[in-house]
């Protein structure tokens, strides 16, 4: 089990949560312009302490986002910026979760909204924006991941996987709201993909939840993926 909440809590409350709590990983934004909260908890040392308190660590970068999502996104892709931002995103992902203590070998997860797959000038896009940022991470010597909806962002890796196409995440992540805490059953794609503890499910949102007397507001995780290798 893992939870997600947008700005990474205290030490205080980690310690509070570590033992009284059904999670064993917590995700924490690292970096990206579209990353939307601050962090003010965030840090090298923060890293070090809820690592050795025992807690895994996901890491994710919330990067440009699709050229025909609704709303604004401060960075956004488009079909002529689609490689360079994403080389230039994914160089900065691994630079950021070196600096909070992240090792290379750690998956850092490229955090991609939904977006309308029928608009496939759109979905080609944030694919060659996906497999330039995996291939930056990469030549950092860290390992590349994806987090999306498994009805459009999520979906897209997961088609292109069932082709065979070359510099994919390594790990999926998908957000699919059913309720059920597992990485298997409610898996949406073909059983052959990402195999072998390569999964994460987001099945529930906006949780509020109290142990050892502090209280968090959390999305909740079936959690059978990589994760940040810290120490």
């Amino acid at each position: 089990m893992a939870f997600d909440t947008c700005t990474a809590p205290p030490a205080s409350t980690m310690n509070a949560w570590r033992g009284t709590s059904p999670y064993g990983a917590v995700a924490v934004y690292v970096g990206g312009k579209n990353r939307g909260c601050a962090q003010p908890q965030l840090t090298a040392s923060w890293v070090s302490t809820v690592s050795a308190a025992g807690w895994k660590l996901i890491p994710l970068y919330v990067g440009a986002q699709p050229p025909c999502q609704t709303g604004s996104s401060p960075e956004k892709i488009t079909a002529a910026t689609a490689q360079s931002l994403g080389t230039a995103d994914g160089a900065d992902a691994a630079a950021k979760a070196s600096a909070l203590g992240m090792r290379a070998g750690s998956t850092l997860y490229l955090d991609m909204e939904a977006y309308n797959t029928a608009d496939t000038a759109c979905a080609d896009a944030v694919l060659t924006y996906t497999k330039a940022f995996d291939r930056a991470v990469k030549a950092k010597a860290y390992r590349p991941g994806f987090y999306g909806f498994a009805s459009s962002s999520a979906a897209g890796i997961a088609k292109a996987a069932e082709r065979g196409e070359a510099d994919l995440p390594e790990a999926l992540w998908y957000a699919k709201y059913d309720g059920a805490a597992d990485t298997t059953g409610s898996w949406p794609y073909s059983g052959g993909l990402f195999t072998g503890h390569r999964r994460g499910h987001q099945y529930q949102v906006n949780q509020r939840e109290t142990f050892g007397g502090a209280t968090l507001t959390v999305d909740r995780n079936a959690w059978d993926g990589p994760v940040a290798i810290t120490g």
